[in-house]
């Protein structure tokens, strides 16, 4: 195994279950919508202004094509398993674990955020209906289901590295 990816919709606690892995399993962890801010010296939200929404999908599909780091955690953009490519990429190049929050905790952590393009353009039954389009493509990409609801972020981690442990050996 490769890489960890932890894909699943924004909100659904990737960057921050992904940063706890690293310090817990002591690998190094990159957020992909970090990645591409620091590549182009925009901000994700300038990126979506200035190019637009398929210009950016295409940014994560060539950092999924060109990241060959060790063995690391990489925190998934909320979009990136829309695309086929990016799933088999994914798939073939590490162990992909979905993060599985409900809508509910979801629109509670991002409805206010001004640093997400997505929902300051949208409403929140669109948004909802973006979060019920992709659920089937999150569960294409991954290999293993990870239920977020009533669990803390502690729990969760903790289950990702004993699948993660289990899986190395």
């Amino acid at each position: 195994m490769k890489k960890v990816y932890l894909v699943g919709f924004m909100g659904s606690g990737k960057s921050a279950i992904g940063k706890r892995l690293s310090t817990l399993l002591n690998i190094p962890f990159y957020d992909m919508d970090a990645e591409i801010s620091e590549q182009t010296g925009m901000t994700i939200h300038q990126i979506f202004e200035t190019y637009g929404e398929e210009s950016f999908r295409e940014m994560e599909t060539n950092f999924l094509r060109s990241f060959h780091d060790e063995f690391c955690i990489i925190a998934t953009g909320g979009g990136v398993a829309m695309r086929e490519e990016n799933r088999s990429i994914m798939r073939k190049t590490g162990l992909v674990f979905y993060l599985n929050a409900n809508f509910r905790d979801i629109w509670r952590r991002v409805s206010t955020d001004i640093n997400r393009p997505i929902v300051q353009r949208s409403s929140r039954g669109e948004l909802e209906s973006i979060f019920n389009q992709r659920m089937p493509l999150y569960l294409k990409s991954a290999h293993i289901k990870v239920e977020t609801a009533d669990r803390t972020l502690k729990e969760i981690t903790q289950y990702i590295a004993f699948q993660i442990e289990r899986l190395k050996n």
